[in-house]
């Protein structure tokens, strides 16, 4: 009997297999295969001189902002209006420094009076100790009474003085004749202190930030001319090294170069990237993969390619990127040189989807 258990048992398994087996085979994708165009990246070191990206900014820009909290009861400028130097920008609610002031003023009027007072009394002492009617002892208490109500005169005058300070940072106003370029507050704001609430620049006038990497600064100097290429409009300028940062300890381990650009009719904006060329020939040179940018799937902050196995289906390459060339980006891993990816697809595709290529 126990036997006969033992050899029911062993027959369901072969069953259950053999039933896991034609399931397996009734799921095999029979899909069709998505045609697909694959090219080859290319690896490029044609120009034997240094080229860096870098950023447009105006020369003459500042982000305003307050040392005193309250409510901004005023803010009659916009993004691209035009202002004047001294043109207000922002008002901030001042009622408790006007209160301020007010006792500041007192103060002021009370200390002068104790001043022109003690004064006097100091003067009339002096006569009368040089005809010997009054002690030193007298004298010397009316100095220092003197000198006590001048300092309390002095003190209240400093005290205007900071209040009067304050004021500035109640109205805003521009520092200099430009363009509004950013406006972070309206009325019935609250304004805190160190908070940008608008932001100016001057137009016309426009230079280059650049990052130079430690082994090529050693050969950038100030007034060395380069070539600055607006890669958004296919233009190039021309332009002179105006700085060179002496330290990369708060960039990363690279250089801040400013470049000014002259003047030119290209419509330059501030916050264009830009590629800079120095004439200076690259100390280390290296062959950049590059593909183009229309070909990468964006996912978040992640950028990847699709490729194809040796199985002939998609596989979704995850690729860290470098610089941008006009239409084509560096690859700095992810992809090797020489290596197929997919450019364009008759289909939707994924990882593993089958694909035939054209």
């Amino acid at each position: 009997m126990k036997n006969i258990y033992i050899i029911s048992i062993l027959l369901l398994t072969v069953l259950l297999t053999s039933c896991a087996n034609d399931e397996t085979k009734s799921v095999t994708d029979n899909s069709p295969a998505i045609p697909v165009t694959v090219s080859q990246t290319f690896t490029n070191d044609t120009s034997p001189f240094l080229a860096v990206s870098g950023k447009i900014q105006a020369t003459n820009s500042a982000n305003l902002s307050t040392r005193m909290m309250g409510f901004v009861t005023n803010a009659p400028v916009n993004v691209g209006d035009n202002v004047r130097k001294g043109q207000l920008l922002v008002a901030i609610n001042n009622t408790d420094l006007r209160a301020k002031r007010a006792q500041v003023n007192a103060s002021i009027t009370e200390a002068t009076a104790a001043f022109n007072n003690a004064q006097k009394d100091y003067n009339r002492f002096q006569n009368l100790f040089a005809d010997a009617s009054a002690s030193q002892k007298e004298l010397d208490d009316m100095t220092a009474n003197f000198e006590m109500a001048k300092a309390r005169l002095e003190a209240a005058k400093q005290m205007q003085n900071e209040v009067n300070a304050q004021f500035a940072y109640t109205n805003i106003r521009s520092p200099f004749d430009g363009v509004v370029t950013g406006k972070m507050v309206k009325t019935g704001d609250m304004a805190n202190p160190g908070v940008p609430l608008i932001s100016v620049e001057s137009p016309g006038k426009f230079e280059v930030i650049a990052m130079v990497p430690e082994t090529e600064i050693s050969k950038i100097t100030t007034g060395t001319e380069v070539k600055v290429n607006v890669k958004s409009m296919g233009e190039t300028i021309n332009g002179n090294v105006s700085e060179v940062s002496p330290s990369a300890q708060q960039t990363g381990g690279q250089y801040l170069v400013k470049i000014e650009l002259d003047d030119t009719k290209v419509n330059v904006l501030s916050g264009m990237y830009v590629s800079v060329q120095f004439p200076i020939e690259r100390t280390v040179k290296t062959n950049m993969v590059l593909i183009p940018t229309a070909v990468l799937i964006h996912n978040g902050q992640l950028s990847g390619v699709y490729t194809v196995s040796q199985s002939n289906t998609a596989i979704l390459r995850w690729l860290r990127l470098g610089r941008t060339y006009g239409d084509q980006v560096e690859v700095l891993s992810g992809l090797n040189a020489n290596e197929n990816y997919i450019v364009t697809a008759k289909g939707k595709l994924f990882n593993g989807a089958k694909v035939s290529i054209q």
